[in-house]
């Protein structure tokens, strides 16, 4: 087996009175187009609690602050066999000042909070995963992997 470096994605749970927020995908999009999934992006260099600060300005335009973020869940994916394998870290937000607001419309065209029980159709496989992984209690889950 060969080194195979992995992406890493710092991903966003805001939650209010039993809501979770989701922002709809442009139909453009490379990825995951028309489909709702959380405020996220890449890691770029920086640590991935860095990049969840800057993530929140950048596509929400609220002031998140690092003590405010709590890992609660990873998911290690692979979407296919010959993709570059993705590390999904997943950050609860305690805290955070301003209204979320669309910033970023060619990334994002709309944001709204859903239940977590009734989740819009479709939302990001993998996103499905780490809520449910979340409301089980399991810090980590793998989708794609061969078994």
């Amino acid at each position: 087996m060969s080194f195979q470096p992995n992406i890493v994605g710092a991903h966003l749970l805001f939650e209010r009175k039993g809501h979770v927020l989701l922002g709809l995908r442009p139909p453009d999009a490379l990825f995951a187009a028309n489909v709702w999934h959380v405020p996220a992006g890449h890691v770029e260099r920086e640590s991935a609690r860095a990049c969840a600060v800057r993530e929140a300005g950048e596509e929400l335009g609220v002031t998140v602050t690092e003590p405010d973020l709590e890992l609660v869940h990873a998911v290690h994916l692979l979407d296919t066999d010959d993709a570059v394998p993705r590390l999904q870290l997943f950050f609860r937000v305690h805290r955070w000042h301003g209204e979320p607001r669309l910033m970023e419309p060619d990334r994002c065209v709309e944001w709204r909070w859903w239940p977590l029980h009734a989740l819009p159709e479709p939302t990001v496989e993998y996103t499905v995963a780490a809520l449910e992984g979340i409301a089980h209690g399991w810090p980590y889950t793998d989708v794609g992997w061969p078994r």
